[in-house]
């Protein structure tokens, strides 16, 4: 009865975290905002690896493939508190904020598959920049702001089933939803009118995955693993409109607007109507280990080019997408899960980093033509703390920067604290005593 409170609590908490603000990156501004790995607080604390390794009581959002070892139900809810400085020339500026990582269920079916459900936010926009311009004096003459919030979340449901010895295979499907809002002010000295353009969009799409697992047990107590995961390519649809009106700035930043302002056309509103084609994305993986007492493995991940059509083909001048890649590297070390003499010996210790090209390409001169490959590179830790029975709170760290300030662009030096709570409890066994 606890447990179930607990989940109920849970799931409106997380409802609420859905609202805010998440990110402070200004590479939010592109495409649907700044893309989070769809990972676990463990699988993050182990440099994001997780295709190939599956275990009896953990979730997973790399591969479906591994709820077919799945052998107790498992609530899991995560959160997120990012602490980012931003760095470009000689300037820094500094921001932290929170987020929820998921919420997810999963339990087993029989004693060769389980299945999975949750939700998760799969990219976040919040981002405020501004750029002025000076005459020869020194003298501000333009200002401009721009300013974005809002993100894509998704639902996903998944399933995986033991087939033969040692191999999985499962399956995953994705309904993914959200808004962004993003606007530009401009503001012209001597001008008593500022302008401002506002768009609003609506994003939803349906993805699919595929994923394999292959275990096998060796003499010595040691078992070697491989994995892969495929996810389909698929559309993001983003639908909205856009507006621009002249307006009237308060000196705190409040906004008196007057008229809006008609395109050649004499329409005050313009349609968006366009999508995000991903491409298909693969991670294969292999690691070695003995249950429950240590594991590494190493994972690669590839994807070809985002592209854009409808409206949306023409509004990509100042960035552009290229293939992306990365490559993981972790594992964990639990010193003896049984232990009595000492606590500490019961907690699980994990480490790992990731290498990252991201796809994105930025354009920091202003023409169009110079465009800079922006990478992110991550060193992670973390712990995995018991408590009763089988259930664990899990705290990760991960240290990286992402970006370059060259070009002039922007270099981010980030510190990501992961925290989730991992209850688990059998399901469907008939009690012996009532």
């Amino acid at each position: 009865m606890i447990r179930n409170i607990v989940v109920v609590v849970l799931l409106f908490t997380s409802l609420a975290f859905m609202g805010q603000r998440s990110s402070s990156s200004p590479y939010s501004y592109f495409g649907i905002g700044d893309e989070f790995t769809a990972n676990t607080v463990e699988q993050s604390s182990m440099g994001g690896i997780g295709v190939a390794f599956s275990h009896y009581k953990y979730l997973n959002f790399t591969n479906p493939a591994a709820y077919g070892n799945l052998r107790y139900t498992t609530y899991g809810f995560g959160l997120l508190n990012n602490d980012l400085t931003i760095k470009t020339g000689d300037d820094k500026q500094s921001s932290t904020s929170t987020s929820l990582s998921y919420i997810a269920l999963a339990f087993p079916i029989g004693k060769s598959a389980g299945f999975s459900f949750g939700l998760q936010p799969i990219s976040t926009v919040g981002y405020s920049l501004s750029n002025s311009s000076q005459d020869a004096d020194g003298n501000t003459t333009e200002i401009s702001l721009f300013e974005g919030n809002g993100g894509v979340n998704r639902f996903h449901a998944a399933f995986g089933i033991k087939v033969y010895k040692g191999l999985s295979l499962g399956i995953e499907g994705d309904y993914n939803f959200g808004n962004i809002e993003n606007s530009i002010t401009n503001q012209i000295a001597d001008v008593s009118l500022a302008t401002k353009y506002r768009e609003k969009t609506e994003i939803d799409g349906l993805s699919l995955k595929i994923g394999a697992q292959y275990e096998h047990k060796l003499k010595n107590n040691l078992i070697v693993n491989a994995g892969a995961s495929v996810k389909l390519g698929n559309d993001i649809d983003v639908k909205g409109e856009s507006l621009t009106y002249s307006l009237t700035l308060t000196n705190t930043g409040g906004e008196f607007v007057r008229d809006t302002l008609a395109d050649q056309n004499g329409d005050k509103l313009t349609a968006i109507d366009g999508a995000f084609k991903l491409p298909i994305n693969t991670i294969i993986g292999v690691g070695v280990g003995e249950l429950d007492k240590w594991y590494a493995g190493v994972e690669y991940e590839n994807q070809d080019a985002i592209t854009t059509s409808g409206l949306l083909a023409n509004t990509n001048g100042a960035y552009r997408y290229g293939s992306s890649n990365r490559i993981s590297l972790g594992g964990f070390y639990l010193p003896k899960i049984n232990s009595i003499s000492s606590y500490w010996n019961r907690v699980t210790y994990r480490a790992g980093f990731s290498y990252k090209n991201t796809g994105l390409l930025v354009d920091g001169s202003g023409n169009n033509s110079n465009f800079t490959d922006i990478k992110d590179f991550g060193i992670s830790f973390g712990l995995g703390i018991p408590l009763k029975q089988l259930s664990t709170v899990n705290m990760g760290f991960e240290f990286g920067k992402r970006g370059t300030t060259d070009n002039n662009l922007i270099e981010e030096n980030y510190f990501n604290f992961r925290l989730s709570l991992s209850l688990t409890d059998n399901w469907f066994v008939k009690r012996k005593i009532d």
